[in-house]
């Protein structure tokens, strides 16, 4: 077995090149491409209004909660790790005014929580892939809302196993109950289901 450093895994020829693919193919191809341990996942469709618009509302009950200086944000750009392989695009991302300065990709690490509205061509991406990769990344609280069955998750406490980070709770909630998202907590009375 070979062990390969950080610096090594940094300038990793592999994962340039995977992010040079997706880079250059993004805007030429319908959907939303994220890089994963895997490799390349490529959710077929553009989020609908029911995804835009859950998204909407979830983000801005949590902004007239949160204090100065703290965004629920909902645009670009990615977070990524890249001497782990990983770059990923959550729905809306719980940060820090200061920490969304510079350019490029977010540092993972400063985001609060990381949100995401379960696609209706690729809910395994939300409920596996992302729950594989956002511990992983360091991002302390991962909530996902469902809009095909209207209900959710929200995961804490990531631990160690032997299959790398996890996160060990999950409080799971169906719409119209109130969830707690980090320091939080909102309704999710209203928000839109998939027909």
């Amino acid at each position: 077995m070979t062990v390969t450093s950080n610096e090594e895994r940094q300038s990793s020829p592999q994962y340039r090149a995977l992010r040079d693919t997706v880079d250059s193919m993004q805007h030429r191809v319908p959907g939303k491409l994220e890089i994963t341990k895997e490799g390349i996942v490529h959710d077929m469709m553009s989020p609908g209004r029911p995804h835009e618009f859950t998204a909407g509302l979830v983000s801005r009950r949590l902004e007239r909660l949160m204090p100065e200086g703290t965004w629920a944000f909902t645009g670009t750009p990615d977070v990524e790790v890249e001497p782990e392989g990983i770059r990923r695009h959550p729905d809306i991302m719980v940060i820090p005014l200061e920490d969304m300065e510079g350019e490029g990709s977010f540092d993972p690490r400063t985001l609060i929580a990381a949100i995401e509205i379960v696609s209706r061509s690729n809910p395994d991406n939300d409920w596996i892939g992302k729950m594989r990769d956002y511990p992983l990344l360091g991002i302390p609280v991962y909530a996902v809302f469902d809009p095909r069955t209207g209900s959710g998750a929200v995961m804490t406490d990531i631990h160690s196993t032997p299959d790398g980070p996890r996160y060990a709770t999950r409080k799971d909630f169906v719409y119209g109950e109130d969830v707690t998202i980090a320091e939080w907590t909102i309704s999710t009375e209203g928000l839109p289901r998939y027909a």
